[in-house]
């Protein structure tokens, strides 16, 4: 679900896999690239909330970065590797 905005910013929910508050300074930090000037990861829905400049970065950008720390989103699988590497607190259930 995006949202343009008048500021020219758009804000976006996508679905973020983790499990707790370690999860959660993961997941908001690896979305706070160049850009983003918001990013809020809910733990219970495992929706991540992104307001960010569509000048300066993509969803697709945002979604690869969280990859890439071990947290699988709608779009992205993070690698095996990535996964393992979480704390034993923070691995989720995959899908497949």
């Amino acid at each position: 679900m995006a949202q343009n905005k008048s500021d020219g910013l758009k804000t976006e929910t996508i679905k973020v896999w983790g499990n707790c508050e370690s999860c959660k300074q993961r997941i908001e930090k690896a979305a706070k690239t160049d850009g983003v000037t918001r990013a809020v990861w809910d733990i219970k829905t495992k929706m991540l909330t992104l307001t960010y400049d569509p000048h300066k970065t993509t969803s697709e950008k945002i979604q690869k970065q969280i990859a890439a720390v071990g947290h699988d989103t709608e779009k992205f699988k993070a690698d095996d590797k990535a996964y393992a590497n979480l704390p034993g607190c923070c691995k989720y259930d995959r899908r497949k």
